[in-house]
């Protein structure tokens, strides 16, 4: 089987079109000049969720200008290619006309590149400080700098950074062309995905995929193929997708890991998601797309 990796996307959560401008973070001056325009944009966020307006178009993030702002922890997200700038606020969510609070896994294959990548951005940030708001060296409450990219500690001068976890995710298939899928043990019966795992210390991409994989179903794997990555602030992942091929089939699973774990044929695949004993995750997902390149096609039945 021969995988191209142009089949794989598009990755909804990997859009965006606006500069991050990291060079105008230090710059307090210019930070407080931007939220003083008129023309500025911001988005609010809580807990992972947002304010969207849908219509029969799809959906787009509702975008107030900081005067009607509500106050709360302000993040530069960047400029867009007319200079307008884009902030987050973390804040309670108001009760506006027209709109709804949703959150990113919903939302998140409706919204433009624009709207997506903004938002995306903003939970990431979000997720990140609710998380680090003391010191890790002496136990001191930060300070929110750099247009909420940096927190300093007042009391030892240490920066902290914005927390990325990377995590493998796999699509293994083997000489028979069939493709394994698992459920968690905390997934209900017939919710299945691709396997992943988080990278360890000190391990590349791929030996974390051949471990993964061993260690959860007890398949050996080779040749691992990266082909593409996407953000998951779930709450601040990068989910980097690869296709490996089986050199082993038997599957031993690790019960605290893994409830269940089978081979699919293409047709077996299309007939469990027909029947309704199988679905799949949500097409905002990278599981979805490595599925659906592996297939060659789109699929139905979502969680």
């Amino acid at each position: 089987m021969e995988i191209s990796e142009g089949l794989l996307g598009p990755l909804l959560l990997a859009r965006s079109t606006i500069d991050r401008s990291a060079l105008l973070r230090q710059d307090a001056a210019w930070l407080e000049r931007a939220w003083a325009e008129e023309a500025t944009r911001v988005v609010l966020v809580n807990n992972g969720e947002t304010l969207v307006r849908r219509d029969a178009e799809g959906a787009g993030l509702v975008l107030l200008p900081p005067g009607e702002a509500p106050e709360g922890r302000r993040y530069l997200l960047g400029l867009d290619t007319r200079n307008i700038a884009y902030f987050a606020v973390n804040t309670e969510l108001p009760e506006l006309p027209g709109t709804e609070i949703t959150g990113l896994r919903q939302a998140g294959a409706l919204l433009d590149d624009r709207d997506s990548g903004l938002l995306v951005y903003a939970v990431a940030l979000e997720a990140w400080h609710s998380t680090h708001e003391f010191c890790p060296r002496c136990g001191s409450r930060t300070e929110v700098t750099a247009g909420g990219h940096v927190r300093t500690c007042p009391r030892d001068a240490s920066q902290h950074f914005p927390r990325v976890d990377p995590a493998v995710i796999m699509a293994v298939y083997d000489d028979d062309d069939r493709i394994l899928l698992a459920r968690g043990p905390q997934w209900p019966e017939g919710r299945m995905s691709v396997l992943a795992g988080f990278v360890e210390p000190g391990e590349s991409l791929e030996q974390a995929v051949i471990r993964e994989v061993l260690e959860e179903v007890g398949v050996t794997v080779k040749a691992p193929r990266y082909l593409g990555s996407q953000p998951w602030p779930f709450p601040r992942s990068l989910m980097l997708g690869f296709f490996a091929r089986a050199a082993t089939t038997e599957l031993t699973r690790d019960p605290e890991e893994i409830a269940e774990a089978r081979w699919f044929t293409r047709a077996e695949l299309v007939a469990a998601l027909d029947s309704g004993d199988l679905r799949l995750p949500p097409p905002v997902s990278i599981a979805r797309r490595l599925i659906e390149t592996w297939y060659g096609d789109t699929l139905a039945g979502d969680w």
